[in-house]
């Protein structure tokens, strides 16, 4: 099985990135981001001022996965979260370690920036990430419930 490397991406990556969330779009069944929606993921993690920061997953030198993260923060603890708002790794590449790998180099940003979680979500049907997920500790909190104002709920609250 080859080794399992995890690097930050840079803005060299970014058609390898948005391969690798079109990718996620499909095996979710959902339409993927549009060209515009290209050009903004491309400027807002690599631009300026760049909103997240994605990572790659490379076996045998080939992209086979990505994660985006953010800090968002936790009033209570007085401390940064790591927030995982994308995971995926190609199905060909499964079960090789890639997630793990994932988790654990993650775990390390998080503690080297002093963050007191990583939080993240999962859709209700994806049975296998449920279990990867408990598998590494992670806690399913049923107590929350996950709420979204969309784009045009925003500019109706706004006006």
């Amino acid at each position: 099985m080859p080794e399992i490397v995890i690097r930050k991406a840079e803005a060299r990556d970014a058609e390898t990135l948005i391969r690798l969330i079109d990718a996620l779009a499909e095996y979710e069944q959902l339409e993927g981001p549009s060209e515009a929606a290209k050009a903004r993921l491309i400027e807002d993690g690599f631009g300026e001022r760049p909103r997240y920061e994605a990572y790659l997953a490379e076996s045998d030198g080939e992209a086979v996965g990505y994660a985006i993260t953010f800090e968002t923060y936790s009033t209570f603890l007085a401390k940064p979260t790591l927030y995982l708002e994308d995971l995926f790794v190609l199905p060909h590449a499964r079960r090789a370690g890639a997630g793990r790998t994932f988790f654990q180099h993650l775990a390390r940003v998080a503690l080297e920036r002093g963050c007191g979680r990583i939080e993240w979500t999962v859709l209700d049907w994806n049975a296998s990430a449920i279990r990867f997920y408990d598998s590494l500790g992670g806690q399913h909190l049923r107590e929350w419930l996950h709420y979204r104002l969309d784009e045009g709920s925003i500019e109706d609250l706004a006006r």
